[in-house]
């Protein structure tokens, strides 16, 4: 595996729910303290020529959809990708600005924001639509090399996952299919690597409902994630999640893997 810096390799994921509002409420302060290797953004809400980022040692990788003010990915890295590719390979999923690919000597780091389900599922069949394609995609990667994928992937997989699991089945981001695609992709040779570290931790949450006082009262919902292939599992030193991070209605999680 390559060198970088001790040989470990630092990975920040956070759905920022509008980059341009997050840079007013700490985003540069959380970024240069992390000093991640690579930072992948969801929900950036913007076009890049919409705000001046300056980020010395870091290059700048962004998908943003094509309606204004909606969705988007962005990646920040201080690691030279090898290739960067947008979107996944399926033409019924272009334009909303989901996913960036970008590729290293040893591994793929993919940024996702996977498609909401909305309010009674209404997007359901299109999501279900999603998750086949993305599994399919982030399997032909695997086949060349280990595969890191980090976002919002807009689900609670089982109950430890979410406060209030009984009286939200159902729900868009609970649902029996929605957690079903889950448990293929996982099974498909990938790995949760918060779960692989803390099997039982509960009250771990990644996004919390601007309403009822959700967040005070750690009321949330774990759907932002690390996933990396089950070939690279035991090179995971931590996977953690930060709650103290404000700016958003997500916290950003964070990866670190030996390589």
């Amino acid at each position: 595996m390559e060198k970088l810096g001790d040989e470990m390799v630092k990975l920040i994921s956070w759905n920022v729910n509008g980059l341009r509002a997050c840079l007013n409420k700490g985003f540069m302060d959380f970024f240069n303290a992390a000093d991640a290797d690579a930072v992948c953004i969801q929900e950036t809400k913007m076009q890049p020529d919409q705000a001046e980022i300056v980020l010395p040692g870091y290059r700048q990788y962004w998908n943003s959809a094509v309606k204004k003010g909606y969705s988007g990915t962005a990646v920040f890295t201080r690691m030279e990708p090898l290739s960067v590719r947008y979107d996944i390979d399926e033409p019924e999923h272009v334009g909303e600005g989901r996913s960036i690919t970008l590729e290293f000597k040893d591994f793929y780091l993919v940024t996702v924001y996977t498609p909401n389900a909305q309010r009674d599922l209404v997007r359901i069949d299109y999501r279900m639509r999603w998750e086949d394609a993305f599994r399919a995609y982030l399997k032909r990667l695997d086949a060349e090399k280990p595969v890191i994928v980090c976002g919002d992937m807009n689900v609670a997989h089982n109950e430890i996952d979410l406060k209030n699991p009984k009286s939200n089945i159902g729900n868009a981001g609970f649902s029996y299919e929605e957690r079903g695609k889950m448990t293929e992709l996982l099974a498909s040779g990938f790995t949760d690597s918060f779960r692989y570290l803390h099997p039982d931790e509960a009250g771990a949450y990644t996004w919390w409902s601007y309403m009822f006082k959700a967040r005070e009262k750690n009321a949330g919902w774990r759907i932002d994630y690390f996933l990396v292939s089950d070939s690279i599992r035991e090179k995971i030193e931590t996977s953690s999640i930060h709650p103290e991070i404000m700016g958003s209605d997500h916290c950003p999680v964070e990866l670190i893997l030996s390589l």
